[in-house]
């Protein structure tokens, strides 16, 4: 099956390409998602007004990001967790990371978009590549602390 992408897809590839796909990945997943239409002629039209559309929107959210990126391009973040000899009882995910930066700077962010390769296990001070646009990158500096300290 033919669809157009309406966003980029990993291993597919960019908005605005034709595709061919399974059928059963285009009706269960793609479609319903927004990510992709069929490819007709009439969603081929419908496609460059949703490109302009999108081209507008995603202006917008790279500004967001870099104003985000100024806020946030020194910040510090301290995670207390209870740890035993430099080991961490669990471990620190993006969940927490987006948690503590909610409580320090009043930031909601999508946890998603944080790339953490595995969660943190041990003490210590780690950088934390956050990426809110993929032209916008933010370092984040997390310190893992044990309570007790």
């Amino acid at each position: 099956m033919n669809v157009i992408l309406l966003e980029p897809v990993d291993g597919l590839g960019e908005a605005g390409e034709v595709v061919r796909v399974r059928g059963g990945y285009a009706r269960n997943f793609l479609v319903p998602q927004g990510l992709a239409l069929p490819a007709t002629e009439s969603n081929k039209a419908e496609l460059q007004a949703r490109l302009a559309q999108r081209a507008r929107v995603l202006a917008e959210r790279k500004s967001d990001a870099e104003r985000l990126k100024e806020m946030l391009g020194e910040a510090t973040l301290e995670i207390s967790v209870k740890a035993g000899e430099e080991r961490i009882y669990g471990s620190v995910g993006n969940k927490d990371i987006a948690a503590a930066l909610k409580t320090a700077y009043d930031v909601d962010i999508d946890r998603r978009k944080i790339v953490l390769q595995e969660p943190i296990k041990t003490l210590g001070e780690y950088v934390v590549p956050y990426r809110p646009h993929p032209e916008v990158t933010i370092d984040l500096k997390v310190m893992v602390r044990s309570e007790e300290a």
